[in-house]
């Protein structure tokens, strides 16, 4: 059920599994109720939503103890998926429409995730610090780093200095132009060597 995720990380634990196959098997049935999954894109589930949302790894492994912030989560992505691999690491959810934060904490707490929270809320009435915020193309870069700068720490402990890491597809050249000399975006193909990813790439704004 999730044998491209296990073919890109062949190291997950057998619990970590059986948490990637709860999201799989609950994602779908929430998706019935509430919206946050484009309904044609919801049979790609494995593939463009969860592996997806784990490809951040390939930029960035999360230092034990490190606190994240996934910007506009919606029902839970990247954010879940992060916290299913980095389970010594905090990850806090926030979006602004309550129902999918409501999925996001049924599917977290289905699947027995215990370093999750949720927010519901705009990034102006989060004021806690982190190391990194994560998202999913949520807006264009310069414009998130803006409202989230407040929140990443200035204490660093991971490899790369702390700052913004979002998931993107396509040419980001016009939307970097400001912010390239602090940007640094990554192809994920063809480390992950499917169609999906030809286009998609990670985006490290350090703040």
């Amino acid at each position: 059920m999730i044998s491209n995720i296990e073919k890109y990380f062949p190291s997950l634990t057998e619990v970590q599994k059986q948490q990637l196959e709860t999201m799989m098997k609950l994602y779908p049935e929430w998706n019935e109720k509430i919206n946050v999954i484009s309904r044609k894109d919801i049979d790609n589930l494995e593939i463009n939503h969860l592996l997806h949302s784990l490809s951040i790894a390939r930029m960035l492994r999360f230092t034990p103890g490190s606190e994240v912030l996934d910007f506009g989560s919606g029902g839970g992505l990247p954010g879940l998926p992060l916290a299913v691999l980095f389970p010594e690491v905090h990850f806090h959810l926030i979006d602004r429409i309550g129902k999918k934060i409501k999925v996001a904490r049924e599917i977290a707490q289905a699947a027995g995730l215990k370093n999750v929270t949720f927010q519901h809320g705009d990034i102006g009435e989060c004021h806690d610090k982190f190391d990194f915020v994560v998202s999913r193309a949520v807006m264009p870069q310069e414009d998130l780093l803006k409202l989230c700068r407040k929140n990443i720490s200035k204490q660093q402990r991971n490899a790369l200095p702390n700052g913004l890491i979002t998931l993107k597809g396509g040419d980001l050249n016009a939307e970097l132009r400001k912010i390239k000399n602090s940007s640094e975006v990554m192809d994920l193909y063809p480390s992950f060597d499917l169609p999906f990813f030809e286009t998609k790439k990670i985006v490290y704004t350090h703040a």
